[in-house]
């Protein structure tokens, strides 16, 4: 019997192909006005076309901000702030991938408390609801349509920063698997195996079991959380290849574990590889997901000897391992098959690939550990040396050619 249990999640979920044509009735029910966010290129495409038409069909005002970029700067969100300022809608529609929904959840959040982002940085500081936000992905893989968090870049940290609070979860997350169709191969790996980090890190994450109450964000794992951390493993990992080609009943099938992997990791949080994608990204100038994917298996290489049922359970899920195997033998198989995966979609295998210098890697440990939400997430203590550790491995590739294992 489940011990505990937390989930939080938008007010109402809608997946299935064709469902994004419901954005107009969804949005009536919440305002007579809106603003619908996203970028120069979905603007000029279908997936916009479609939602304005259902938004227009309804007979609402509709404003359109296309100005979203990726990694969000500062600049850009007080830009979308004072558009709908001046415009005053009640409803935010934020479609696309995950800059231009956290960007929607940005302008509800100032246009109901102010400017003054930095105010809300960390975990709980929002100080009452923002308006409501409607999320429509249209890449599979940062869950934002149903997580407490959205991220941009400040000119003033060393880092992109967070602001975790459940006043950020989207009234209606609208996931149609159809809006993800053209998507390129090289956006779709990286969403892919971001999410597939999502819902591992959330099912190996650390089991806090904080009381009834606690204002935190990410209570770490729990019943809840690791039934939809599973069942997004399940879906994301058979599919993600196939999804890179294309295949509609692929691109389902990851957009669905997104869905999940978002819902997992909004209530346990992420950990260790998500620390370290913060201050790599921010040296590489690498897009997330490739951060995450490339270091996934090496963090589960480094919390396995602390989660070798959660692993050998990922294994399972997978596909991966043989009749019979036991724990042991079926986690090492899911480290592996991870490491394959990411290697088969096109990731680097090694820090070293994206010119990262060994003698950087003190200030990389250094700087990961200040992201205290996601180290005192993960299975394992987490100090300097124990990030350098891991860091050294991904430095040098060491899960690089691991035995061949069917993903596929």
């Amino acid at each position: 019997m489940p011990e505990t249990g937390v989930l939080r999640a938008p007010r109402e979920l809608l997946f299935g192909a064709g469902i994004a044509d419901a954005t107009g009735e969804l949005a009536r029910r919440l305002s007579d006005r809106v603003l619908v966010v996203t970028d120069a290129a979905l603007a000029a495409g279908e997936a916009a076309r479609r939602v304005l038409d259902s938004l227009r069909s309804q007979g609402l005002e509709v404003e359109l901000f296309d100005g979203t970029v990726p990694e969000l700067p500062m600049d850009v969100v007080l830009d979308a702030i004072g558009r709908a300022r001046r415009t005053a809608p009640r409803c935010m529609i934020g479609l696309g991938g995950g800059s231009s929904i956290d960007l929607a959840k940005l302008v509800a959040l100032g246009v109901a408390h102010g400017e003054d982002l930095r105010s809300f940085y960390g975990e709980e500081q929002v100080p009452g609801p923002v308006a409501p936000v409607i999320a429509i992905p249209t890449t599979a893989g940062t869950g934002s349509e149903v997580t407490p968090v959205a991220v941009l870049t400040d000119p003033e940290a060393v880092l992109k920063v967070g602001i975790s609070s459940r006043h950020l979860i989207p009234t209606y997350a609208v996931v149609d698997p159809v809006m993800s169709h053209g998507c390129p191969p090289r956006v779709t790996a990286h969403a892919g195996i971001d999410a597939l980090a999502h819902a591992v890190e959330a099912f190996t994450a650390a089991d806090r079991r904080l009381p009834p109450g606690t204002n935190a964000v990410f209570v770490g794992k729990n019943s809840l959380s690791d039934a939809f951390a599973l069942l997004a493993v399940s879906h994301i990992a058979p599919h993600l290849l196939a999804a890179q080609r294309d295949e509609p009943d692929a691109r389902a099938a990851v957009a669905y574990g997104s869905l999940c992997a978002g819902l997992a990791f909004g209530t346990a949080g992420t950990a260790v590889a998500h620390a370290l994608q913060y201050p790599i990204g921010a040296r590489t100038n690498t897009p997330h997901g490739l951060g995450t994917g490339l270091l996934l298996a090496y963090a589960m290489r480094f919390n396995r000897s602390a989660r070798v049922a959660e692993l050998a359970a990922i294994g399972r899920a997978m596909g991966v391992t043989g009749d019979g195997h036991n724990d042991e033998r079926a986690a090492d198989e899911a480290i592996g098959a991870v490491a394959e995966l990411a290697s088969a979609v096109g990731l680097p295998t090694s820090l070293a690939e994206l010119d990262v210098a060994e003698g950087e890697l003190p200030g990389l440990a250094r700087q990961a550990l200040g992201v205290g939400r996601l180290i005192v997430n993960n299975p394992r203590e987490l100090g300097e040396e124990e990030l350098l550790e891991i860091l050294r491995a991904a430095w040098r590739g060491e899960l690089a050619r691991p035995a061949p294992v069917s993903v596929s």
